[in-house]
C-alpha cells in the first residue's frame, strides 16, 4: 500500500444484522393431561423457552425431526397425531402444518393413537441400532408412512440400509 492510499475500512456487522440460515420454528406446548405437544427426535439448532409450559424449538434446512401432537378434553383425547417432517432451504417447496413455521416436507403422518404408537415402536427399532432416527433415510420414513396406511406391515430399518444411506448422501452433499 503506498502513502497516498487510504487504508480500507473494516465494517463490522452487528449480529442482529447477520444473515443467518432460515429456520424451521416449531412451537412446542405440554400441560399436563391437556394439550401435550413434544418432539420425539431431532436435532436443535435453537431453543427459546417462553414459559413453563411453552417453548419453540428450531432446526436448520434438511434436518429430519418427530412432531408428537395430544390432546385431551373433559370427554378423553380429541388429537393423537404424529408428523415426522424434513425442514426445507428457501424457495424448496413445502407443506405446511400446525404449530410448525413455515412449514416442511412431511415424510410420514398419522393420526389416532394405535398409530403413534405403533410409529414410536418403530423408532425406538431404529434407535436400537445406534441410529439416531434424525440420520435414518427419509425413505424409511415414506415406506413406514405408506404401509400403515395401508395397514400393510411395514419392513424394519437395517444397519445395510443405513449405511447405502450414508453412502448415497455422501455422494449427493
Amino acid at each position: 500500500m503506498n502513502d497516498n492510499e487510504t487504508p480500507p475500512v473494516l465494517r463490522i456487522v452487528p449480529p442482529s444484522h447477520r444473515r443467518t440460515l432460515p429456520l424451521t420454528h416449531v412451537e412446542l406446548t405440554w400441560i399436563e393431561k391437556k394439550i401435550e405437544f413434544w418432539l420425539r427426535f431431532g436435532r436443535r439448532a435453537e431453543e427459546k423457552i417462553l414459559d413453563r409450559r411453552r417453548s419453540i424449538s428450531s432446526f436448520k434446512p434438511g434436518s429430519i425431526f418427530a412432531f408428537v401432537r395430544w390432546a385431551s378434553n373433559d370427554f378423553g383425547t380429541v388429537l393423537s397425531r404424529m408428523d415426522i417432517v424434513r425442514t426445507v432451504a428457501p424457495g424448496e417447496r413445502y407443506q405446511t402444518l400446525p404449530f410448525v413455521r413455515p412449514g416442511g416436507e412431511i415424510l410420514l403422518r398419522v393420526d389416532g393413537w394405535p398409530k403413534v404408537e405403533r410409529v414410536l415402536q418403530f423408532i425406538d427399532t431404529v434407535e436400537a441400532l445406534d441410529v439416531d432416527p434424525a440420520d435414518a433415510a427419509p425413505e424409511y420414513w415414506r415406506h413406514l408412512h405408506n404401509r400403515l396406511a395401508a395397514d400393510h406391515e411395514p419392513r424394519a430399518y437395517s444397519r445395510e440400509q443405513h449405511d447405502a444411506w450414508l453412502k448415497r448422501r455422501s455422494v449427493t452433499l
